[in-house]
C-alpha cells in the first residue's frame, strides 16, 4: 500500500514512540514493548489498520504486533491504536526481510500475511511474502505450535502460495477456496478484503504450520 508521502510523518511516530518502534529498539526483546505478557501475534503488513486493531479487540490477552514498512501508512494504524485505547497491540516500521531478526528471542504463536502484494513478474518471486525465503525466516521465530494464516483474492498468488508451502514440508489445517461462500466466524476482514469481495472476487485463505 503506498500513500501520498507526509513530510511529518517520522515526527509524528517519534512522538508515539510509546506505541510504534521506528528504530528497532525493542528488537530481540519484544515483550518489554508491551505492559502485560501474553501469546505472540504478527501481522506482515498492517493495511490501515482495521484487522489488527480488531482482533486485538476481540482477543485481549494477546499482544499483537503490526509490520509495516511505509511510514505514511503506518501513521493511520497509529491513529486507530490510539483512536481505540488499545492496549496489546505495538506497530514496528520495519522491511519484513528482518523479521527474523526483530523476533531473534521471541517465540511467535501465528503470523498473519493479508492480501500481500503479488508480485506477479517471475523476476519478483522472491519479494513474494510466501517465498522459500520467507518461508524459512517464519520458520525461526514460530512456535512449536504456530500458525501461518495468508490470505489474499489474488489467484496467482494463491496457487503459488500453495506450491511453496507444500515444496517446504508445511502442514495444511485449511485451504479455502471462496473464504466469504460460508465465512468463520472468526474471520475479521481487511479494508482490502471488503474492497475486493465488493467487486465479486472469491477470498482464498490458507492456515500451515511448519
Amino acid at each position: 500500500m503506498r500513500m501520498r508521502n507526509k513530510p511529518w510523518a517520522m515526527d509524528f511516530l517519534q512522538e508515539n514512540n510509546s506505541i510504534v518502534d521506528i528504530d528497532s529498539t525493542y528488537s530481540g526483546r519484544v515483550g518489554a514493548f508491551f505492559p502485560d505478557t501474553g501469546p505472540l501475534h504478527v501481522e506482515v503488513g498492517t493495511g490501515m489498520g482495521t484487522f489488527i486493531t480488531e482482533l486485538a479487540k476481540k482477543y485481549p490477552d494477546i499482544n499483537f504486533v503490526g509490520i509495516e514498512l511505509d511510514k505514511n501508512v503506518m501513521i493511520r494504524v497509529v491513529e486507530k491504536v490510539l483512536e481505540s485505547g488499545l492496549l496489546n497491540v505495538r506497530l514496528v516500521l520495519l522491511d519484513a526481510n528482518a523479521i527474523d531478526a526483530y523476533f531473534r528471542n521471541d517465540k511467535v504463536s501465528r503470523i498473519y500475511l493479508n492480501f500481500s502484494d503479488p508480485w506477479p513478474k517471475s523476476r519478483h518471486e522472491k519479494r513474494r511474502l510466501t517465498s522459500r525465503s520467507f518461508l524459512e525466516k517464519y520458520s525461526t521465530i514460530l512456535d512449536e505450535e504456530g500458525l501461518l494464516q495468508f490470505k489474499t483474492d489474488n489467484r496467482g498468488l494463491f496457487e503459488f502460495s500453495l506450491i511453496s508451502l507444500n515444496s517446504y514440508g508445511m502442514d495444511f489445517h485449511e485451504v479455502k477456496l471462496d473464504l466469504h461462500a460460508d465465512e468463520p466466524e472468526d474471520n475479521i476482514r481487511t479494508e482490502y478484503e471488503e474492497k475486493f469481495s465488493a467487486k465479486g472476487n472469491k477470498i482464498y485463505r490458507i492456515r500451515a504450520s511448519f
